[in-house]
């Protein structure tokens, strides 16, 4: 008995050191002020300025190397540890979305109708001319797949210099007539799946068969879409997908072969559907007159449990992935409010921060 009591004090207390060990630094987008806030220990210690117009900002993390795309076209690589940029370069006057890969950086443009493929130190390589915004961009093995919101396409484009510095891709096959202005698209496995703007179902391809299929959506009475809802990583776990409707006040549950659980009726229109990292809870924010609000969900009783309303427009949420930790940015109090998530209560609110909307979290390992 005393043996195991002494491995229970020794495994707990490697635990701690190891959750001491990592450090979480978090990225705030500044959404009017062409900056970039920085929050670290609870308290907002930098601004990144010069980062173009951060209207749709959007980062990313590689290794070492962070990326950021600005609405106006520009990607930026910088270090996340001294938070200096290291390179820019403009693709376009609208870039939407973009990938990283061990020696390319892919950005889906709006406004020129095209996909850049530069290197990761944003040396310009090709130019894919698509006729289309283009959204919902991923990688999966050799392959770059993304949705043609114009052409209601999706394409896959193979990398035919796997094995060089210097990627080369060439169209291998297209998927028209999906479904109507696909928006946004999440990587499951070998399984794209994207949604759309006016079709009443998910669109999913097979990426080692090359097989596409629908898969239906119950949707009531369709209200005016006021924000985009957004798919991620974030919503899939081992057992369940969570999907948010367009244009309904539900988010969706499958599980991972698509078989339809059930809907869960929400509060207002959902954009985001943010997963715990332990897969237990689900944050959903909402667009409209229900902007303020959060929702919590359990994801094993599928009900709602818990509900936040903050002075303003909530844009984004995150949650820790070393503490018992959601972050919440509320755009119009110039806030990011923290909520303990182990008492369902709000532990800080960290202010100066100009105009919040996407939050994105770099772990440095020591």
């Amino acid at each position: 008995m005393k043996i195991k009591n002494f491995l229970a004090v020794i495994i707990i207390a490697l635990s701690l050191h190891v959750n001491a060990s990592a450090h979480e630094k978090v990225f705030v987008v500044e959404r009017e002020s062409s900056s970039v806030a920085v929050i670290e220990d609870g308290l907002p210690r930098n601004h990144m300025e010069h980062m173009h117009n951060m209207n749709h900002g959007v980062m990313k993390f590689y290794g070492k190397d962070g990326y950021l795309i600005s609405r106006d076209g520009y990607i930026m690589r910088f270090n996340p540890v001294t938070e200096k940029k290291i390179a820019e370069y403009k693709t376009s006057k609208s870039a939407i979305g973009f990938v990283i890969n061990k020696n390319y950086v892919a950005v889906a443009n709006y406004d020129d109708k095209s996909v850049d493929i530069l290197s990761r130190n944003l040396k310009p390589i090709e130019k894919l001319k698509t006729g289309s915004r283009n959204v919902g961009i991923k990688i999966y093995k050799n392959y770059l797949v993304f949705s043609e919101m114009d052409n209601d396409t999706i394409a896959v484009y193979k990398n035919v210099n796997v094995n060089k510095e210097k990627p080369h891709f060439i169209l291998y096959k297209e998927f028209k007539n999906v479904g109507i202005m696909p928006f946004d698209a999440l990587i499951d496995g070998n399984k794209y799946i994207n949604g759309f703007f006016k079709s009443p179902w998910l669109g999913e391809v097979n990426l080692d068969t090359m097989k596409f299929k629908k898969i239906p959506l119950k949707l009531g009475e369709r209200e005016p879409v006021l924000k985009v809802p957004h798919f991620g990583f974030w919503s899939v776990s081992h057992s369940k997908v969570f999907i948010p409707a367009v244009g309904d006040n539900k988010v969706f549950v499958f599980t991972p072969k698509f078989k339809f659980i059930k809907s869960i009726k929400t509060e207002g229109m959902p954009v985001f559907t943010a997963l715990s990292p332990d897969k237990k809870y689900l944050a959903v924010t909402f667009s409209g007159k229900k902007f303020p609000v959060i929702q919590i969900i359990d994801t094993k009783t599928l009900k709602i449990i818990k509900r936040f309303q903050f002075n303003g427009k909530v844009l984004h949420v995150r949650w820790s992935n070393i503490r018992p930790e959601l972050f919440v940015s509320v755009n119009d109090a110039n806030k990011v409010v923290v909520i303990n998530t182990k008492g369902w209560w709000i532990k800080r609110e960290i202010f100066t921060i100009k105009k919040p909307s996407g939050i994105f979290l770099y772990e440095d390992k020591k």
